[in-house]
């Protein structure tokens, strides 16, 4: 059996506590809550509740800061240190020095070379064609859609199909 009194939540709420905002409430006969008959219980909360966002406030405050780089921060490290003097091998630098000469006159054999003038004369053709057929082809589109600087628009029909035909060949050949 229930009693008035239990914490059932099935009991009848005329004389049931329940605990509400912080504060012990008494529910009435309607089982609406009744605010306690002293009012320090709100004072209260809105203290909790300004602790709170004064603690997550300056938490992040603190959060923020740089950490110090401590004891060696001013020291520049291991790099800075200048190591020994390694001694000098003639064979090594002889054979380093008939090395840098011999590549520096295949380097410069290799400049003056006819192959490579034939080489760059080929890649600024290239570049130059390759640009050429992508501005056909973009005019070709923009043509077709009548959009851009090869529209088609103010043309009759035969002047539009004959210059978008034109345009077709011009990008079919390359």
């Amino acid at each position: 059996m229930l009693s008035s009194t239990s914490l059932h939540p099935l009991a009848p709420t005329s004389k049931r506590n329940f605990i509400g905002h912080g504060a012990i409430v008494r529910a009435g006969p309607s089982g609406k809550e009744n605010p306690p008959s002293s009012s320090s219980s709100l004072p209260q909360l809105q203290v909790h509740r300004r602790a709170i966002h004064l603690a997550a406030a300056s938490a992040l405050f603190l959060w923020s800061t740089p950490v110090e780089a401590g004891v060696l921060s001013g020291f520049s490290g291991l790099e800075s240190v200048p190591g020994p003097e390694l001694p000098k091998i003639d064979f090594l630098n002889r054979w380093n020095e008939e090395r840098r000469k011999k590549y520096e006159d295949l380097d410069s054999k290799f400049q003056s070379s006819p192959v490579l003038k034939e080489l760059l004369e080929k890649s600024k053709q290239n570049k130059e064609r390759n640009k050429r057929a992508i501005e056909d082809k973009y005019c070709l589109r923009g043509a077709e859609w009548g959009i851009g600087d090869c529209s088609t628009d103010g043309m009759t029909q035969e002047e539009k199909e004959a210059f978008i035909e034109e345009l077709k060949k011009r990008t079919a050949a390359e």
